[in-house]
């Protein structure tokens, strides 16, 4: 599971109001190569919580993105590669994705994240 798709998940379990970002229980890691796009990236930057990317990027053990970005950021290629290699080239193979307000775990295996609820949590 990519970081981009993680920064679009959130829990929708009965009664929870605070869902985003779900945090990331790493097992196994593998980062796999995208061809690098610059327009993509400053296309995608507007629609990412960033907050969430980086520290969904730290969980994953990628700490080279900025706490805090700005549109002006998206100048510089260093910046953009950067991005580009935490939202498209990790991977979340096997671990969990957890609510944070439940602590409920989504299992991730073979990169899917599951996130059937059960049926009280409907």
């Amino acid at each position: 599971m990519r970081l981009l798709t993680h920064n679009m998940l959130s829990s929708n379990i009965k009664g929870v109001t605070n869902g985003f970002p779900l945090q990331i229980e790493a097992v196994k890691v593998v980062e796999k190569q995208v061809d690098f796009n610059p327009d993509f990236l400053k296309n995608m930057f507007s629609k990412v919580d960033w907050t969430a990317l980086a520290a969904a990027s730290k969980a994953l053990g990628y700490a080279d993105l900025p706490e805090a970005a700005g549109a002006d950021m998206l100048d510089s290629d260093d910046f953009l590669r950067r991005f580009h290699h935490a939202l498209l080239q990790l991977h979340l193979e096997e671990g969990a994705l957890v609510c944070p307000e439940t602590g409920r775990r989504f299992p991730v295996s073979k990169g899917i994240p599951n996130m059937l609820l059960h049926e009280d949590e409907v």
